[in-house]
């Protein structure tokens, strides 16, 4: 009986095993959605890489396989991917290229793979000489993706320079095509090149802005009033309030480069007002030196202020879209994130007579517009699909899908998305009723800020890493010294010990780091950051430490 019982308990062990096993293979397909978007038969396959969320995937993904079903009679299948912001789909188009032209270097043209090919291949300011930067710019070599899908116009530039971006395959397909088939769209009147010194297409075709965005500030109306803040948020210093500590969501801009832009605007709109100041009391400048001095007045207090905010953030999240969460569930009062994230949240918390504890605003003179991209990638398997999708997204239907409201005649099916067309011909009062946010009229509120790409575009990519070492991996001691500077009422010598940005002055950071940032050497980019981050770290406790002490 003995032996029996120990039978017993095995074999339940045994079945118990196998059943978990059988759940864990059987279990993804009893879950899986009924309205999954994967056909049980598809003709043709679209690849897309996209930071976008689901909803817009979901959307455009129904709207042009109908599209195309309607006019082919052929079932299309979108398949999406996602591997992260625009920061993690950059690493792995330049990994993954570099990869596909090793074997297309080696195994077609026979060649030895070295260390200067790998480094010249996809490295824009190689020699235009180069074998390997001319053999990759001639090629056709492709990774299995057809199209790049919302971003920033930064990253779509940038990959545009590298070579993986085109504006034409060999088979006579790209936004060339739809350009040439729709030269109305190309213009001042519909999709300008420029607006306010953002761009909003290549005028090489390589990439074109499908919808507008901007950057603002998420707020909760009831936390604001429980922590004695009256007024809502309409400025970026508006969230160094010394009330807010802890109280702030910030995302991570290595992450991010939606994020870094937002900071980007911080720093520009800190440098318009520097020079606004200097034009009306010069002193001893010249003027021809007004601009100069201006932009590097103006770099240090963006980053000071940049400090500040982050001291009262309480984590640096690595998606933007936590942001607009925390602050709807009451976690955090306030935070930077993309317009349609806050709109978003602000209309799902409308009550009957039109109110909402949450609110978003564009900061007076603190943003400019700026454009989510699409472009074909070279290789793309295939590019008539790939040009199609453009051309839908940039038509009629594709831009009624951003902004209309759902319900409406060509709107979204299951919620709106909130987001502002790209084409200027689409903001007359019969289509802005239509739209969720047909009041924001942003060709018209784009004349309020002008971006100057000069200033700070060559520190774009410093800007992040900047941030970095300023505040993300010193957080734990930059919080610390902020809490300390607020219980002494902001003591002198502290204060300016926490806000020492000597070592990364607008001058160092185009010089210096810039050099490291683009040499592309790793190594050598973090024995920089480990050295400033050590710096700061020091800083940041040493302000503590004088501030406890009243100095």
């Amino acid at each position: 009986m003995k032996f029996l019982f120990i039978w017993l308990a095995q074999w339940r062990k045994e079945v118990g095993v196998a059943m978990a096993m059988l759940i864990t293979l059987v279990g993804p397909f009893l879950l899986k959605p009924k309205d999954t978007a994967v056909p049980a038969h598809y003709d043709r396959r679209l690849v897309i890489v996209t930071p976008h969320h689901e909803r817009i995937r979901d959307e455009f993904g129904r709207g042009f396989a109908r599209h195309w079903k309607a006019r082919t009679g052929e079932t299309v299948f979108i398949d999406w991917r996602v591997p992260g912001g625009t920061s993690e789909i950059a690493m792995m188009l330049k990994s993954e290229f570099t990869a596909a032209f090793q074997h297309h270097w080696t195994r077609t043209r026979g060649k030895p793979w070295t260390a200067e090919v790998a480094l010249s291949c996809l490295n824009p300011k190689a020699l235009a000489t180069d074998p390997a930067r001319v053999e990759f710019l001639g090629s056709n070599v492709g990774i299995g993706l057809d199209l790049f899908f919302g971003g920033g116009g930064f990253d779509f530039q940038i990959q545009s320079e590298v070579g993986t971006l085109v504006a034409q395959s060999k088979t006579g397909t790209g936004l060339k095509e739809i350009r040439q088939r729709h030269p109305d769209w190309f213009t001042e009147a519909v999709i300008p090149e420029k607006t306010s010194g953002e761009p909003f297409r290549d005028p090489q075709d390589r990439w074109c802005g499908t919808c507008l965005s901007s950057f603002g500030i998420v707020f909760n109306r009831d936390v604001l009033r429980r922590l004695g803040i009256k007024k809502d948020p309409n400025q970026w210093r508006d969230l160094a309030d010394p009330r807010l500590q802890g109280m702030v969501a910030l995302a991570d801009p290595g992450r991010s480069s939606s994020v870094t832009k937002a900071f980007e605007m911080l720093i520009q709109q800190a440098i318009q007002e520097n020079i606004a100041r200097l034009t009306q009391a010069p002193g001893a400048l010249k003027p021809e030196a007004i601009e100069a001095v201006g932009i590097r007045q103006g770099w240090v207090e963006g980053l000071s202020l940049i400090q500040r905010i982050s001291a009262n953030s309480r984590y640096y999240s690595d998606t933007s879209t936590k942001i607009p969460l925390d602050v709807m569930r009451g976690d955090a009062a306030a935070g930077m994130c993309i317009d349609f994230y806050g709109r978003s949240t602000e209309e799902a918390l409308r009550q009957a007579d039109g109110t909402s504890r949450v609110g978003f605003i564009m900061p007076i003179g603190g943003t400019s517009i700026s454009v989510d991209p699409i472009a074909m990638l070279r290789g793309a398997p295939d590019p008539e699909l790939a040009t199609a999708f453009m051309e839908y997204v940039l038509s009629d239907p594709g831009q009624r899908l951003w902004g209309f409201r759902r319900g409406t005649l060509g709107g979204p099916e299951k919620g709106a998305l909130r987001r502002l067309p790209v084409r200027r011909d689409f903001y007359t009062p019969e289509l802005t009723a239509l739209m969720s946010d047909g009041a924001e009229m942003p060709y018209e509120k784009a004349k309020a800020f002008v971006y100057h790409p000069e200033w700070t575009g060559p520190a774009f990519s410093a800007i992040r890493f900047l941030i970095r070492v300023l505040c993300v991996d010193t957080h734990e001691e930059q919080r610390l010294a902020w809490k300390r500077l607020v219980q002494s009422d902001f003591s002198p010598r502290a204060v300016e010990i926490f806000h020492d940005l000597n070592r990364v002055r607008y001058d160092t950071t185009l010089g210096d780091i810039n050099k490291v940032i683009r040499s592309r050497d790793k190594v050598a980019e973090t024995q920089l950051a480990r050295q400033l981050g050590d710096a700061f770290r020091r800083n940041y406790l040493l302000s503590a430490k004088l501030a406890r002490q009243g100095q």
